[in-house]
C-alpha cells in the first residue's frame, strides 16, 4: 500500500492521497485512481484495514510552510500577442521564451521574461482570436521590474514610444526611485531602482479589502510570509509585501489595502498567478480547510490536465483573486517538451 498523506472524509467516503494516487473507500471495498484510471480494487478490504486515522486538520495546515514552491508565472489577456511581444522586449529587455498557438481552441500565448521559467517567474500573455480589448478592471494594481538605472530605462522606453505615467523620482517619504510606464494593454509596470537581482519581475500588485484577511489566508493556504507591511495614513492605504523569500531576491505579492474600500471591479484582462507545489492533492486540502475559515472557494479540484497531464488545482481568495497550484516536476516535464 502506498504511503498515505492526508485523509478527507464525508458522506460516508474516505478519499485518501497519496504518491500520486487517490482512494476512494466506503464499506469494505475500495478502489485506487491514478490519473483517472482504475489501476486496482478491492471488495474485501476493510476499511479497518485500508484506511488510517484521519489527519488532524492542525498537521494537514503546517504542509504550505514544509512545501517548496515557487511563483512561476502571471496570466493575462492581451489583444495583440506580437505587439506585446515587441513592446516587452524592445522596451523591458525581456526574452521571448516560448510561444504556441492552439488554433482548435482559438488562442495563442506566449511566455516572456528574464531568465528561463525552471528557475524565474515569468509571464503568459494569451491572445484569443478576434480579442482586441480587454477590462483591467479597479483591483489590478500592476506588475513591477527592478532595474538598475530608472531613469536611462525610461529614456529607453520614451524612445520606443512607451507611455511613462509617473517619471522617475523618489517615492514620497523615502528614498527609493521608481517610475510607472503603461504597456500597449493599459497594464502598468512600476519600474523600480535596485542593484543586481536574480529576479527582475519582482511584484504583482492586487488591492484588496480586508488586508488582515487577506494576510492570513496568504500565510494559511499557500504558506506565504508577511515580508514587509508598511501604513501611509497621510495617502490612506497599507500594503503588506507576501512571498517565499526576501523582495530583493525574488517575486512577492503586493497585497493594497486603501482606506474605506472594500470592493473593486476584476474586469477580465489579468487572470491569475500560478504557484509550484510537490503535492497539488494535499495542498488543494489545505485550500479547501483555510476557504472554509476565511472565504474564497476552489474552481478546479485537483487532478491532471487533459492532454498534458500536468496536475494542478485552482481556487480563489476571499477577494476573488485566482491563484493555480501546479505539480512542480509535472511542470518542468512540460519545458521538456
Amino acid at each position: 500500500m502506498e504511503k498515505v498523506v492526508g485523509v478527507m472524509a464525508g458522506n460516508g467516503y474516505s478519499l485518501i492521497w497519496g504518491n500520486g494516487k487517490q482512494k476512494w473507500e466506503r464499506g469494505n471495498g475500495y478502489q485506487i485512481w491514478e490519473n483517472g484510471i482504475t489501476v486496482s480494487t478491492s471488495a474485501n478490504t476493510t476499511m479497518a484495514e485500508a484506511a488510517p486515522p484521519v489527519v488532524p486538520s492542525d498537521e494537514l495546515l503546517e504542509w504550505p510552510k514544509k512545501d517548496k514552491r515557487r511563483f512561476l508565472h502571471a496570466v493575462y489577456r492581451v489583444g495583440d500577442l506580437d505587439r506585446t511581444i515587441k513592446f516587452y522586449t524592445e522596451c523591458f529587455g525581456m526574452k521571448l521564451l516560448r510561444k504556441r498557438d492552439i488554433p482548435e481552441e482559438k488562442y495563442s500565448n506566449a511566455f516572456l521574461g528574464f531568465g528561463p521559467e525552471d528557475s524565474h517567474f515569468v509571464v503568459e500573455l494569451t491572445y484569443n482570436y478576434g480579442v482586441d480589448k480587454y477590462d483591467i478592471g479597479t483591483g489590478f494594481g500592476h506588475f513591477a521590474i527592478a532595474t538598475q538605472d530608472v531613469y536611462k530605462l525610461v529614456e529607453d522606453i520614451k524612445s520606443k514610444g512607451g507611455i511613462v505615467t509617473r517619471e522617475p523620482g523618489p517615492v514620497k517619504g523615502g528614498s527609493s526611485v521608481i517610475a510607472f510606464v503603461k504597456d500597449p494593454d493599459g497594464y502598468l509596470f512600476e519600474l523600480i531602482q535596485r542593484g543586481p537581482t536574480p529576479e527582475p519581475l519582482c511584484q504583482v500588485m492586487l488591492r484588496v479589502g480586508d488586508l488582515e484577511r487577506s494576510i492570513k489566508f496568504y500565510e494559511k493556504a499557500l504558506g506565504m510570509k508577511l515580508l514587509k507591511k508598511t501604513d501611509r495614513p497621510e495617502q490612506k492605504y497599507t500594503i503588506a509585501m507576501m512571498g517565499y523569500a526576501d523582495e530583493y531576491e525574488t517575486i512577492v505579492l503586493e497585497l493594497t489595502y486603501n482606506y474605506g474600500v472594500t470592493e473593486y471591479t476584476k474586469g477580465n484582462a489579468y487572470a491569475q498567478v500560478a504557484i509550484s507545489t510537490e503535492d497539488v492533492y494535499k495542498s488543494a486540502e489545505v485550500v479547501n480547510l483555510v476557504t472554509q475559515e476565511l472565504g474564497g472557494k476552489i474552481t478546479r479540484q485537483a487532478g491532471p490536465l487533459p492532454g498534458l497531464n500536468t496536475k494542478i488545482t485552482s481556487f480563489l481568495d476571499p477577494d476573488g483573486w485566482k491563484t493555480v497550484l501546479v505539480d512542480h516536476a509535472d511542470f518542468l516535464k512540460e519545458l521538456e517538451v
